[in-house]
């Protein structure tokens, strides 16, 4: 099988990790963040990642092998889906 040239993931979650899952996720990113990319996209702000991983220690842990050497990209708090909405309901024609 193909090594992986990076690993992504999609939004981390608003809703709590179990324990188990976020010591998962430790692992899969202190792993692969030696070895090659790493993408990671949401948009909660480091300051409440500990809303979703409860246990503040393993929730640094991550954030430290996340920024390591790390392009963070902001691009606000807004929803993109929801700015999208408000336009598309800007154009529509009244009346």
């Amino acid at each position: 099988m193909p090594e992986l040239q990076y690993f992504k993931s999609h939004e981390v979650r608003y809703v709590p990790m179990a324990e188990l899952g976020a010591e998962f996720l430790f692992q899969v990113i202190a792993e692969r963040a030696e070895k090659a990319a790493v993408i990671l996209t949401t948009n909660l702000p480091f300051s409440e990642w500990t809303q979703v991983i409860p246990n503040a220690r393993l929730c640094k842990a991550l954030l430290d092998r996340i920024t390591d050497r790390a392009h963070i990209i902001e691009t606000g708090t807004d929803s993109y889906r929801f700015r999208r909405t408000v336009e598309k309901d800007k154009s529509k024609p009244t009346g």
